[in-house]
């Protein structure tokens, strides 16, 4: 199995990685999972995804596509894996932190109000903030970018079968050389991302989708 920036395009790839300290997910269920998505079309299904207990992502990148196993769930955070020790980190929906990727997010924060955290079904129009990150390679750290969120059209998203009625958000995020389009379509009801495009560095973007989500903290 390769890491998910070596897929060619079109492939898939299922993989662990256990932290110490982690929550783990015993290399007997991850095989379960391969077997569940083998087959010939790189998308799952429905049953392939519910065969087996574990929440599921697919992540797609410009070189490749995987499905990651939720192997970590702290402090509101919530850790991804994939082959190679790739890794996404997400919180509230939105990627914070990568590892493994050609170009990587290592941190994302607020320096003050995030949206995410409120809830994006709270926005009532448009809203200017401020999003902090840091990539790497080249220590490009401590970026500040302008920052705004607009609501869009609700919008009809097939996720495995199931049609989800879902409003799409718009983000834009702008610092000096940088322009960076996110999009997030979420659940109106309660903010939940089920499906998401966001850029973790500079021409670096990943597609998102929740195939078994994990929702303890939506609100």
């Amino acid at each position: 199995m390769v890491a998910l920036r070596y897929l060619p395009h079109g492939g898939l790839t299922l993989a662990l990685a256990i932290l110490a300290g982690c929550s783990s997910v015993s290399r007997g269920s991850l095989e379960a999972v391969r077997l569940a998505v083998k087959g010939e079309t790189v998308e799952p299904t429905a049953a392939s995804v519910a065969a087996t207990p574990y929440f599921q992502l697919q992540v797609n990148a410009p070189g490749g596509q995987a499905i990651l196993i939720l192997a970590r769930s702290a402090h509101g955070q919530l850790g991804w894996y994939g082959a190679g020790h790739d890794v996404v980190v997400t919180r509230d929906g939105l990627v914070v932190k990568t590892v493994g990727l050609p170009q990587n997010l290592d941190d994302s924060a607020f320096p003050a109000a995030n949206p995410f955290r409120t809830g994006l079904q709270r926005l009532g129009g448009p809203l200017d903030y401020t999003r902090r990150m840091d990539w790497s390679p080249g220590y490009r750290y401590g970026v500040l970018l302008q920052a705004r969120l607009e609501p869009g059209a609700m919008e009809d998203v097939d996720i495995l079968g199931t049609v989800h009625h879902l409003r799409r958000i718009d983000e834009r995020l702008t610092a000096p050389g940088v322009h960076m389009n996110n999009r997030y379509w979420i659940d109106p009801a309660d903010g939940f991302i089920w499906k998401s495009r966001q850029y973790i560095a500079p021409g670096l973007p990943l597609e998102l989708i929740q195939l078994r989500p994990y929702r303890e903290n939506a609100s």
